[in-house]
């Protein structure tokens, strides 16, 4: 029964004459070869050699005519397979045909006709001077520095306060957590209220001591729903120094190309508006995309949509890895279920690539050798690595047809979004 369109089911017959053939060439190996106390090597009896290692001779026959076979009878009926058959109902003995089906998928029967009709207006990308005033914020919030504060007083709201912590869980489990040169903002948006509400007051060289109990929402997923412990030693008052909006702020960035605040100001809408621009072509070519699945839907392969979730989730976690995602974390992860989550969007990034390899297909797009080289040269100076070496590394995994093919797919939906 098949479990979609693009499931298939062949019977393959391997003749007595070939199967004996290979039975008696196998027997004759394990003659050869086998060890069996009381017999020489070499002249074991055929018939006590098949006794003790008949499974393996079963085995070692299969392995010699069963792919074969199996590729000769789909070629036979035109069919491409994708990834390895299933076997099912074998039977094989001596002198009888081998037989069997082989269940598989093979890539669906679609047509890409009126893909020219789709039609999706580009958004229009605009910088205002709000949006360049942040930024510029941002850029000088970088340049801050932080000043200590001589008086004789205890912390008040606006001051940062100069620390030493010790976490620990109040039940006495875990190790400390223990770090010596902290800023905390007293009153800051960013700063936990119970920190504020305990430190607000206390003097350099004093120590405070109190229970801090995250909410079950916090954004560290590691203290959600959990209560600590600190043992806080105040080493000093700070207070921000925010540097002002002036051409000699500017001189101080260190960049000869840019001398001016009306410079930094310039360099700022530039490159927002190439990040804007950029961003907006990337929801235009989403959004084709979308209109592309919905216009000619189709089933895909199950092994293909396994590939795609396969990348979805290692592309996940090497991203959540680079954020500190700890192995322990890792290990608790329910993957069934994230594979399972994957497999609606992996379904449709199947489809699309399918589609777009047909529309470039109609459109006669090819991806020259030279192209190739550019695409791999780009990709290892980004990554810092030699242009060689990659493309080596990419050669001994076949990553090169798959690099050749994704650039069609590019291709064609750039192609979409231009017309």
């Amino acid at each position: 029964m098949k479990k979609n369109p693009c499931e298939r089911e062949v019977e393959v017959e391997v003749s007595a004459e070939t199967v004996s053939h290979a039975w008696k060439s196998a027997l004759e190996r394990y003659q050869k070869h086998a060890s069996i106390p009381g017999f020489r090597k070499g002249k074991v009896p055929s018939s006590i050699v098949l006794s003790k290692f008949e499974p393996e001779l079963r085995s070692e026959v299969v392995e010699q005519l069963a792919p074969r076979a199996f590729h000769e009878e789909a070629k036979k009926q035109n069919l491409t397979p994708l990834g390895q058959p299933k076997i099912v109902e074998l039977t094989l003995e001596e002198d009888q045909p081998l037989k069997f089906k082989a269940r598989f998928e093979v890539l669906p029967e679609f047509t890409v006709d009126g893909y020219k009709d789709i039609h999706v207006d580009a958004e229009t990308s605009t910088v205002d001077e709000a949006d360049v005033e942040k930024s510029l914020e941002q850029m000088r919030e970088q340049s801050v520095t932080y000043e200590n504060v001589d008086e004789d007083r205890g912390l008040a709201d606006g001051d940062f306060a100069s620390a030493a912590f010790k976490s620990t869980n109040p039940d006495g489990t875990g190790e400390p957590v223990e770090m010596n040169d902290v800023l905390v903002e007293i009153g800051g948006p960013q700063t936990i209220t119970a920190f504020t509400e305990n430190l607000r007051g206390v003097k350099p060289s004093e120590t405070k001591s109190f229970d801090v109990a995250y909410p079950e929402d916090t954004e560290d997923k590691r203290l959600a729903g959990k209560t600590l412990h600190y043992d806080v030693e105040i080493k000093g008052i700070k207070k921000k120094v925010v540097p002002e909006l002036n051409d000699d702020w500017v001189k101080e960035l260190g960049q000869d190309s840019i001398q001016s605040l009306d410079d930094v100001r310039t360099r700022i809408r530039e490159g927002l508006e190439r990040e804007k621009k950029h961003e907006a072509e990337h929801k235009h070519k989403e959004a084709i995309l979308k209109q592309l699945l919905e216009k000619f839907p189709f089933d895909v392969p199950n092994v293909l949509v396994d590939d795609a979730i396969d990348h979805r989730l290692e592309r996940s976690l090497r991203q959540l890895m680079a954020q500190g995602l700890q192995m322990e974390m890792l290990k608790r992860m329910d993957l069934s279920s994230l594979r399972e989550g994957q497999r609606g969007p992996a379904a449709n990034d199947v489809r699309a690539n399918l589609l777009l390899e047909k529309i470039a297909d109609a459109e006669k797009i090819e991806i020259t050798d030279e192209a190739l080289d550019k695409e791999i040269t780009e990709a290892a100076m980004s990554a810092g690595q030699n242009p060689a070496a990659l493309r080596k590394q990419m050669e001994e995994r076949n990553g090169l047809e798959a690099l050749r093919s994704q650039l069609r797919c590019d291709h064609a939906l750039e192609l979409l979004a231009k017309q």
